[in-house]
Formats: C-alpha cells, structure tokens, sequence
C-alpha cells in the first residue's frame, strides 16, 4: 500500500511539472498586460466554437487552477489580446487567461495547437 501511495504521489508530481511546462510555452514578453495580470495568468486547451467582436465561444478542459470544470461558454477577448496566428471556428487553441480587476477572467492571448 506504501508503495502505491507513493507511486501515484511521484505521478502526480510529474504531471503537475508537465502541466506546468506544457503552459509556459507562451511567449508573453510583449503583453500589454500588468506584472500582477501577467503572475495571474492562466492557460487552458479550447477549441474555438466561433469568435466575434469582443467574444469567443469555446470548449475548454478543465483548469484546475481556478477551480472550473470542462465546459463551453462565452468569453470576453480583451482588447489587446494577442492573436499567436490564425484562428477559425473549429481551431484546437492554447488560451490564456487573465483575471480582471472585477475577478471574472477574459481571454488575453490566443495559440493555435
């Protein structure tokens, strides 16, 4: 039983560190964006449902990080966000996710996968 436990706290390490590296693949150096808006950034895999003037519908997995289940809803696209390339309705994307001074979080940068 130890040897169990132990094993699946070492995998769980291991795919946190992956997790983690796996986000940071971002370039953000020129964000406009506050150090604070920047630290409480989150990255979340999606697939763009459709994108308009200031919104996307998208499905994203869960993130873990704010505490928000798999789902698929409306987001505000901040008006600085950064387009890492071109992006379609139907597009498997990496987002991130920045939270506002209101606490609800708005898309700040989008990366096609």
């Amino acid at each position: 039983m130890k040897i169990l436990t132990a094993s699946l706290a070492l995998l769980t390490l291991s795919a946190t560190g992956a997790i983690a590296q796996m986000n940071h693949n971002m370039d953000h150096s020129d964000m406009p964006m506050s150090a604070e808006q920047m630290e409480g950034a989150v990255h979340a895999k999606a697939v763009i449902n459709s994108i308009g003037d200031g919104t996307a519908n998208v499905s994203h997995d869960p993130i873990p990080e704010i505490g928000w289940p798999a789902m698929t809803m409306d987001m505000t696209v901040l008006e600085n966000a950064q387009m890492m390339g071109e992006v379609t309705d139907g597009d498997e994307v990496t987002l991130m996710l920045v939270k506002g001074e209101d606490g609800m979080y708005a898309i700040g940068a989008i990366m096609p996968n």
